[in-house]
C-alpha cells in the first residue's frame, strides 16, 4: 500500500548481488506509468526499466533532449515506489556538462532508482535508433562518467555508461570505447544500436563488466529472444517502448471503434477488468487501513 516495502538501498544492493553471484539474464520491461510497474513486478520480471523516450512521448515531444533532469527525476520517483523491484532510468546525456551530470546522479539518487545510464552522445541528443546521430570526443565521454561515479552517495548504485559510437564509426570503436568507459568508472555498459547478435558478444567480451541490449521494436537491432541474449553474455535486457506501443495501439483501436461503432462495447473483453484494476492498486488494503483508523461512529 501506497510505496513498495523495499527500501531504494536494498534495491540497489539486491541488483549488485544478481550482477555479480549470478550470471543469469535479467530483463527490464519499461513502465510508461508508475501502475505499469507493479504490473511487471507482478508478471515476475527482475527489473523495471525508465525509459527517456517514454517520457518523451508521454509528454507530446520527440525524443530529442526536450525534457529536464527535473521530470525525469519526478517520474522516476513515481514509478520507482510503486515496485520492489530495482528501477534503472535513462538519464540522457547527464542533462549538461560533468557538473550537472553530477547533479542529475544525486538526484536521480533521492528519487529511489537502483542505477541510470549517461550516453555519449552530443546536446541536443537523438533517439538511439535514428540515423544522423553525433557523438562527443571520447575525453568528453569519459568526464560525463567520471563525474557519475564520483557524484553517487551510495556506492551500490550503478553507473552505466551508454555509448551510440556503433552507428557513427563502427563496431571497433565503439568497443574501444566501451574499454574506455569502463577505465572512467562505468559498472555496466549498454551499447546502443547493435547491427546482430555477433556485435552484442563482441562488446561482451571485450570488458569485464555486465552488457545491456536494448530490444526496442522498429530500431537498428534484430528482436533476439532471451536465451539468444544470454548466450552471447548479456546480463541485462530492455524493452523500453514496448508496453506504450501495446497501449497506445490498443487506445487507437479502441476510438476507432468508438467513432465507427458509436460505443465500446465490441472492445469490452479485451480490456483490463475494473477488478484486476482494483488487485493492482491494492484497493483492499486501502479499505481495511481506513476501517482500522476511522472507526469512530457519532
Amino acid at each position: 500500500m501506497l510505496y513498495a516495502s523495499t527500501s531504494a538501498a536494498e534495491k540497489r544492493a539486491g541488483l549488485r548481488r544478481e550482477l555479480e553471484q549470478s550470471s543469469a539474464l535479467l530483463r527490464f520491461p519499461g513502465a510508461f506509468n508508475p501502475l505499469s510497474a507493479r504490473l511487471i513486478q507482478e508478471k515476475g520480471f527482475e527489473g523495471v526499466y525508465i525509459s527517456g523516450a517514454v517520457l518523451s512521448a508521454d509528454l507530446g515531444l520527440p525524443d530529442i533532449g526536450l525534457t529536464t533532469a527535473t521530470e525525469v527525476a519526478g517520474r522516476s520517483g513515481q514509478i520507482a515506489r510503486m515496485t520492489d523491484l530495482p528501477a534503472l532510468v535513462d538519464a540522457d546525456t547527464g542533462f549538461g556538462e560533468p557538473m550537472n551530470v553530477a547533479r542529475t546522479v544525486q538526484t536521480l539518487e533521492d528519487a529511489g532508482v537502483a542505477g541510470l545510464h549517461i550516453e555519449d552522445q552530443v546536446n541536443p541528443k537523438r533517439c538511439g535508433h535514428l540515423d544522423g546521430k553525433q557523438v562527443v570526443a571520447e575525453s568528453e565521454a569519459l568526464r560525463r562518467i567520471r563525474a557519475a561515479a564520483d557524484a553517487r552517495r551510495d556506492p551500490n548504485l550503478l553507473i552505466m555508461a551508454r555509448t551510440d559510437v556503433r552507428a557513427v564509426e563502427g563496431l571497433s570503436s565503439a568497443v574501444d570505447r566501451a574499454k574506455a568507459l569502463v577505465d572512467a568508472g562505468a559498472d555496466a555498459v549498454f551499447p546502443e544500436a547493435m547491427a546482430d547478435l555477433g556485435e552484442f558478444e563482441a562488446v561482451a567480451s571485450a570488458v569485464e563488466v555486465p552488457v545491456l541490449a536494448n530490444m526496442t521494436e522498429f530500431g537498428k537491432s534484430e528482436l533476439f529472444t532471451t536465451e539468444q541474449l544470454a548466450s552471447a553474455g548479456i546480463r541485462i535486457v530492455i524493452y523500453p517502448v514496448s508496453l506504450l506501443r501495446v497501449a497506445m495501439g490498443a487506445a487507437e483501436r479502441a476510438l476507432d471503434t468508438l467513432a465507427a461503432e458509436g460505443s465500446l462495447r465490441s472492445e469490452v473483453p479485451g480490456m483490463q477488468h475494473r477488478s484486476r484494476l482494483y488487485e493492482l492498486v491494492d484497493y483492499a488494503g486501502y479499505n481495511a487501513f481506513d476501517n482500522q483508523i476511522f472507526t469512530y461512529e457519532p
